[in-house]
């Protein structure tokens, strides 16, 4: 699972800074998360192949965080994309991107589809064998989500000294690797457990868009691997952050803590402060394990 930090400063962009974007590689996914301007141009700096992009989540209407993606759906339908495109975000997306072909006339010769959010409830809005997504309710002015990215459990891995020293037919391996008990010819059961070993712990990822401090997410986030907390405001500006409706480096600290998560990364700074170190020496005196996000950031984990 990597992140590709795409733009993760607040509000206007400039001529070395983003608006919110990231990308998201997990079990053979690339997922776009939020699509502020200048997002396309990102994704050509880090090498991001545009095919590989089927499914964009936005967390909710603000310029910052969505006025990318008409651009980019457009520049897919230059590039004669294929494959189909689906778009997760707030009741009203569909419109705004739809007014916008329709007044151009230039609707994209592809497969286009929108999933329209609406729910204050964390609901499940993408799941295959591998990977589950969910919301995370968030309080801003206007209706937001986060997103949870949930791997599935691996398959189990083949102990290949030990079925070799059974002399197990390899037509049996698949129902090894699913788990299944294997019956010699002799009638001896064979447990999984003698066959196999346990798969790695699966990894789980938490992007958490702009929101006041709000401990009703921590049971959705609960043991979460890595989260991604914006936070606008350092606590000097405690107040600030209220009337806008952002969160200060100290509350998504306590938020991380709560929700007894591994990693912390912060992001949508203020261009306010001289230095985004401020961010984590902030954070720091409340949760240990901080990391600063910044344009152009890959996170291995």
């Amino acid at each position: 699972m990597n992140l590709t930090i795409l733009g993760c400063y607040a509000a206007t962009p400039r001529t070395f800074t983003n608006p919110t974007s990231q990308v998201l590689e997990i079990r053979n996914h690339l997922f776009l998360i939020d699509c502020g301007e200048g997002t396309q141009v990102q994704l050509r700096k880090n090498k991001i192949k545009f095919s590989a992009i089927n499914h964009i989540f936005i967390s909710h209407l603000h310029g910052d965080h969505f006025y990318g993606l008409i651009g980019l759906i457009s520049t897919f339908n230059l590039l004669n994309r294929k494959n189909d495109l689906v778009v997760y975000g707030p009741k009203g997306v569909e419109e705004i991107i739809k007014l916008q072909f329709k007044l151009s006339n230039s609707w994209p010769q592809y497969d286009l589809k929108f999933v329209e959010l609406i729910s204050n409830e964390s609901e499940i809005v993408f799941e295959d064998n591998k990977v589950i997504v969910k919301t995370i309710p968030l309080k801003h002015r206007i209706y937001t989500n986060g997103f949870l990215f949930q791997e599935k459990l691996k398959e189990r891995k083949l102990n290949v000294s030990a079925v070799q020293n059974y002399k197990i037919d390899t037509c049996y391996f698949q129902n090894i690797k699913n788990g299944k008990d294997i019956v010699l010819d002799n009638g001896t059961t064979i447990p999984n457990s003698a066959l196999t070993f346990d798969p790695e712990k699966p990894k789980s990822y938490a992007f958490c868009s702009d929101t006041i401090y709000n401990e009703d997410i921590i049971p959705i986030i609960k043991d979460v691997d890595f989260l991604y907390h914006e936070t606008t405001f350092l606590e000097s500006e405690s107040e600030l952050a209220k009337k806008t409706m952002h969160s200060t480096a100290k509350g998504a600290a306590n938020i991380a803590k709560l929700a007894n998560c591994n990693q912390l990364i912060l992001g949508h700074y203020s261009t306010r402060y001289e230095s985004i170190e401020l961010f984590k020496q902030e954070a720091k005196t409340i949760f240990e394990n901080v990391l600063l996000a910044d344009d152009g950031k890959v996170f291995e984990f």
